[in-house]
């Protein structure tokens, strides 16, 4: 997911869970698989059990390095990769969405405080069980809520 502001930009990449628990990442850099890698890591740690991740068909998604990460952590990730051109089947989809309509353009005047805001909604949403939850509920996306 990407937040965009002016040429201002921040990464966000973020997981959801029918149970209402949400992780994120907040950063600058580019997306790369030890960047992927490494926050798949503290999602699993964080969950403290397996993690099914539902994730697009990004080309990092894919890469050598994130498959062999995968086969050396079966045992507490395991990667479903959406159909082409379907983020509509992807819950994580709609917290992307709700971080787009809430969070102020206009406070965001560099890239720090544009991280900051974003940092502050997803915050705000993890305690907001509820409101994950229902990114559950919507009927194309009902299929994920296991």
């Amino acid at each position: 997911m990407d937040g965009i502001i002016g040429r201002r930009k921040v990464n966000v990449m973020s997981a959801v869970a029918s149970r209402g628990a949400l992780w994120f990442t907040v950063f600058t850099e580019r997306f790369t698989a030890p960047v992927f890698t490494t926050f798949l890591d503290r999602v699993a740690r964080q969950a403290d059990r397996k993690v099914h991740v539902i994730a697009d068909r990004h080309p990092v998604h894919r890469s050598k390095a994130v498959r062999a990460w995968l086969q050396a952590n079966t045992d507490r990730v395991e990667l479903h990769l959406m159909p082409g051109y379907s983020p509509e089947l992807n819950p994580d989809e709609l917290l992307n969405a709700d971080l787009k309509r809430n969070v102020n353009a206009s406070r965001a005047h560099n890239v720090d405080r544009l991280a900051h805001e974003t940092r502050r909604f997803l915050r705000r949403r993890q305690r907001q069980a509820h409101l994950v939850r229902g990114y559950f509920r919507v009927p194309h996306v009902r299929y994920a809520d296991m």
